[in-house]
């Protein structure tokens, strides 16, 4: 049925990884460009977007939860829109559509660049591969004016056992440089002063071209465009952290952060993953970070309740992680994913289990960090501004170059005599004390 009346002001809510976050701005940028007007109220809009994960289960009761409460919100409005898109429903779509037929709009991850001719129920052609941004595509950007995420490629050409992306978005498969340099110089021009470069492997850039140095050669334009002051590397596999790339970190621009998914430390449950370097190489491998570049952060992912993981395997991994001394970790618990290798594994630790495991690591790291936030006490760094309002306690929100976005420590920035009125986008702090995750200080003029 055609639309009833004009639809013109849109919500996007965005579930999921940075990733995500890049595709939910790019189909912002294509409604607003057809003219409708965005908006952060669900309940007033004309047509309502949700951009899913389908990456683990909790992901997908996620989804669920939001797709219930958006049919809830059409129920009491019969002419709103509800279109639900991402990973969730290329992967499930056909199961989501008999679970949902209230829902107006289904769209995978290949066609975000026709979100207004799916709302507007225009016909299309569906893309065969996963959309790949390219100089030309419209882009509302939705995080802090002082940074942004900057999406290198798409899909994955890696096989982990656990990982269902391959099967969700396809073979890796690289922007051109030139697209990429194109919108850097953009978002530079905005004010942009960190761009974080994200993709399922950032270290595979151009590999999926036949180019083994695609990366290196990427960095190195990326630090001549003007405006921008910090470059971040995020989602690096550890096979592919070589002496070369360690080498143009050291360029003043490009952070020295490292975030690298070990996953695991035990040889024999890493083999069951299709992951390499075990325990003992990780440790070599980071020691040789820290010897090329001695203020490298390094953060990692674990996986913790994989089949086969006992007591022993765990113990192992504890100790591999009071040894490597990251600066920053995640741990996930495992979910036995349809189609995936490790899928005929079954799922033999308890949930409960796995819980208490995540617990324990991150209580371990808990003790690191504040060791390591010690290291930082009284120096002075410099500090992007997230926030340029004051919150509470007449702080703001900021950065330092070893901490990336949404994921790590904050810098709460206090104002003083030498600052009293606007922030600048990166200023000298000095820090004066530690709490947790996070380190407090006072800007330095």
């Amino acid at each position: 049925m055609l639309l009833s009346r004009p639809r013109k002001t849109a919500v996007l809510i965005s579930y999921g990884c940075a990733k995500n976050l890049v595709d939910s701005e790019v189909m912002l940028g294509y409604l607003r460009r057809a003219g409708y007007t965005l908006s952060t109220k669900p309940e007033k809009a004309d047509v309502l977007v949700l951009n899913t994960c389908g990456f683990i289960q909790a992901a997908r009761d996620e989804a669920d939860e939001a797709i219930g409460r958006a049919l809830a919100l059409k129920h009491k409005d019969k002419g709103k829109i509800v279109a639900v898109a991402g990973c969730f429903v290329e992967r499930y779509r056909a199961k989501l559509k008999r679970r949902y037929p209230e829902v107006d709009v289904w769209l995978g991850v290949k066609d975000f660049d026709h979100i207004v001719e799916a709302v507007e129920r225009k016909s299309y052609r569906r893309g065969r591969t996963t959309f790949l941004l390219h100089r030309d595509t419209p882009r509302v950007l939705s995080t802090p004016p002082s940074w942004a995420y900057l999406k290198i490629s798409e899909g994955c050409s890696h096989e982990c056992a656990f990982c269902a992306i391959p099967m969700i978005k396809g073979r890796y498969r690289s922007r051109s440089v030139a697209s990429i340099v194109v919108e850097a110089q953009e978002l530079g021009a905005r004010g942009i002063k960190e761009i974080n470069l994200i993709s399922q492997d950032t270290t595979y850039f151009d590999r999926d071209e036949g180019r083994k140095d695609g990366l290196i050669r990427l960095l190195r334009r990326l630090a001549e465009v003007p405006g921008i002051r910090w470059i971040r590397l995020l989602y690096g596999y550890p096979e592919e952290i070589t002496p070369a790339l360690l080498e143009v970190m050291k360029e003043d621009k490009i952070c020295s952060y490292l975030d690298i998914p070990f996953q695991h430390s035990d040889r024999r449950l890493l083999r069951a993953m299709k992951r390499g370097l075990d325990g003992r190489r990780a440790l070599r491998l980071i020691e040789m970070a820290r010897r090329a570049l001695p203020d490298v952060a390094i953060r990692t992912s674990l996986i913790v309740g994989f089949p086969g993981e006992g007591k022993q395997e765990f113990a192992g991994l504890k100790g591999f992680v009071r040894e490597a001394r990251f600066d920053q970790l995640g741990v996930f618990t495992y979910s036995p994913e349809e189609g995936t290798d490790a899928f005929r594994l079954g799922d033999p630790v308890p949930e409960e289990e796995k819980s208490g495991r995540r617990d324990e690591i991150m209580a371990i790291q808990a003790e690191i960090a504040a060791s390591v936030q010690q290291k930082y006490l009284h120096r002075r760094l410099d500090v992007l501004i997230e926030s340029f309002s004051s919150v509470t306690n007449g702080r703001t929100i900021g950065r330092a170059r070893f901490q990336a976005p949404e994921v790590d420590g904050v810098v709460l920035v206090e104002r003083t005599l030498s600052c009293p009125r606007a922030f600048r986008p990166i200023e000298r702090v000095e820090i004066i004390s530690a709490e947790g995750y996070d380190l407090h200080g006072k800007i330095v003029r």
